[in-house]
């Protein structure tokens, strides 16, 4: 086949045209996703204000329904690598909101507690997070919002 029979050259990153006309960045999962994201960033900011990151948030979360915890485990739980939870548990710490004690019976092993302040702050905020999920499924019927979260758990 020569180029005159061929208009669009191959390239080994490009698509073939064929497959590139039916991509349509609207329809794409990835896409979808990040802005379903930042829909529910812009509530969060709303209703939490600058007060607490969501990262944050989660890790006061976390730490209120499991309680004290190592910092890897925390991470794991707030779906947090070990760079971004070492971060977020520093940031927390120096607000006084966590605190780092010796796990009972292993004192190499160091806990990550709620501090009273912690406590508070989680507490309040727990109520604006409520309002920030049903802020964020509000254009979904009640069946709708159940199917999409079941969704979203099974894909994560």
């Amino acid at each position: 086949m020569t180029t005159a029979d061929n208009p669009r050259p191959s390239s080994p990153t490009a698509p073939p045209a064929d497959e590139a006309a039916g991509y349509v960045l609207d329809d794409q999962v990835g896409f979808l996703l990040r802005k379903a994201q930042q829909r529910h960033l812009s509530i969060f900011g709303e209703h939490i204000g600058s007060d607490l990151t969501p990262m944050q948030f989660a890790a006061l979360a976390r730490l209120h329904e499991g309680g004290p915890c190592s910092q890897n485990a925390l991470g794991r739980l707030a779906a947090m690598d070990v760079a971004t939870i070492k971060g977020v548990v520093t940031r927390l710490s120096a607000r006084g909101l966590v605190e780092k004690r010796p796990a009972p019976g292993d004192k190499r092993l160091h806990l990550i507690a709620l501090t009273e302040d912690g406590q508070r702050a989680v507490e309040a905020a727990l109520p604006r997070a409520r309002e920030i999920t049903t802020r964020t499924l509000d254009p979904l019927s009640a069946e709708e919002q159940a199917t999409l979260v079941a969704l979203l758990r099974r894909i994560t």
